[in-house]
């Protein structure tokens, strides 16, 4: 199997990565749902979904990933990084999302990681950044249970014309850890 897998300690699941394929829509459909985007301006469009699906499966500055577990590859979510301008500096900024049925496992967090290593690898920017909601408590503590390093509240445009109060988090990926 393909992909990118994050080792975790004895007694907890696995997860991989996966680079996101033409067939995974799907899932951005079931993540498109008023619960999983409560912290995101809520549900888009199909034809939103189609453009979005459209930009993970073409090659750019960025990279998507379907998560599964790594025994029996039943897939759980989605994560991945793309560029961004941040204070003037390219940077890497990264996204997740698990299936409901997933979630209080600990697999965002492993996902998270897994990304991190990817983000790595693919070199390019030196840090990596993910900008949840104040408000948003289980998308925080991914963060924290990450390894990445709160900066700091900042007003963040996420999506187009929608602002949020977000905590900026970021991981060195420089320093290996």
């Amino acid at each position: 199997m393909d992909g990118v897998h994050e080792q975790i300690a004895a007694g907890g699941e696995q997860v991989c990565l996966i680079p996101w394929a033409e067939g995974d829509l799907w899932l951005l459909r079931r993540t498109n749902s008023p619960e999983m985007t409560a912290h995101l301006g809520g549900p888009e469009s199909e034809e939103q979904l189609l453009a979005r699906h459209r930009r993970y499966v073409e090659p750019g500055p960025w990279q998507m990933y379907r998560v599964t577990l790594a025994d029996g590859g039943e897939t759980v979510g989605s994560v991945g990084y793309w560029q961004r301008t941040w204070r003037d500096t390219e940077v890497w900024e990264t996204g997740w999302g698990v299936l409901p049925e997933f979630q209080g496992r600990g697999l965002a967090v492993r996902a998270a990681r897994a990304v991190r290593g990817a983000a790595r690898a693919a070199g390019s920017h030196r840090y990596l950044h993910a900008f949840p909601s104040v408000d948003h408590a289980a998308s925080n503590a991914v963060c924290r249970g990450a390894g990445f390093t709160l900066l700091g509240q900042v007003d963040f445009e996420y999506p187009k014309g929608h602002w949020i109060r977000s905590n900026d988090w970021r991981v060195d990926l420089e320093r290996g850890d």
